[in-house]
């Protein structure tokens, strides 16, 4: 009887441990919630705050910029990356609504303004962007036949995600993307010097069962080939936290039907992307034209 209560015991605490150990995961896969310090009408743009319903009953805050001009304008769905908002994007707002957009800068949920969920995800992002869309779509103003999405990093990976399974989308432009969230993870893991045998191992396959995805449905190294609209990547050749030459491979993987825009700056900076926001606009023009 004492080594059968030994083994419960061990059997008891092991089970303790890696309940603990799962609640950790799950924890990090919360984002930092940081809301907007500054406007759209600091930036001399007219807008209004919305709130648009998502998935799991949840809404989403965002800021509806109008097109200036008068008919049916072409829009975009501007979603940040982890831990940002929709002021990270608001640099872009200027430039593209000079060019006759319509945009929509949203918080994804867990961020910003927005209702706060379980946990975060490229696929929960994904899931924000289509419901934007929709509800874009159905603006008076908006053509709903071309209306496009930017997203950076995760949400660059997000965009792809939504882009691969509707055909309703005009174009994307993925700033920042990654290839693989396993790569990302495997990055992010021994920079923390945590081993990859058995805790980087464990981890990994305990998020996917987290977000129900397996990461090979949902890279953008394979959610690439389904998208069946214009996609032009953006990245910074100074980006350590996603190395250009993901942007490389992704390119490569798109059969060169899809373009590649290298921009002096890091993964959160560019410097070089006010100067070059002309050839984001010339793809995007062209691609909402095929439309």
């Amino acid at each position: 009887m004492p080594g059968v209560v030994k083994v419960m015991l061990f059997l008891a605490g092991f089970a303790l441990v890696v309940a603990a150990f799962n609640t950790l995961i799950r924890w990090s896969l919360r984002a930092p919630k940081v809301a907007e310090q500054s406007t759209p009408g600091m930036v001399g743009l007219s807008y209004f705050e919305v709130q648009i319903s998502t998935a799991n009953g949840k809404r989403v805050f965002a800021w509806h910029i109008p097109a200036a001009g008068p008919g049916a304008s072409p829009a975009l769905v501007v979603l940040h990356g982890w831990g940002g908002n929709a002021e990270t994007m608001l640099p872009l707002a200027p430039p593209l609504h000079r060019a006759g957009y319509t945009l929509l800068l949203v918080d994804a949920r867990s961020h910003g303004r927005s209702d706060p969920d379980t946990f975060s995800s490229m696929p929960r992002f994904a899931e924000d962007i289509e419901h934007a869309a929709a509800w874009l779509k159905r603006q008076v103003g908006v053509d709903s036949r071309r209306v496009g999405v930017i997203g950076h990093s995760v949400g660059a990976a997000a965009a792809l995600l939504a882009a691969s399974r509707r055909d309703d989308l005009a174009a994307v432009v993925g700033i920042a993307a990654f290839a693989h969230p396993k790569t990302v993870m495997r990055r992010l893991l021994a920079a923390w010097h945590v081993p990859y045998i058995p805790f980087g191992w464990y981890i990994l396959r305990y998020v996917q069962h987290v977000i129900g995805y397996r990461f090979d449905d949902i890279a953008p190294l394979n959610t690439l080939a389904r998208v069946r609209c214009p996609v032009l990547l953006v990245h910074g050749t100074e980006d350590a936290v996603v190395p250009v030459a993901e942007a490389q491979t992704l390119h490569a993987r798109s059969n060169r039907a899809g373009k590649l825009l290298l921009v002096r700056g890091s993964h959160d900076s560019y410097e070089d992307l006010e100067h070059q926001i002309g050839e984001v606009v010339v793809f995007l023009d062209d691609a909402m034209k095929t439309r």
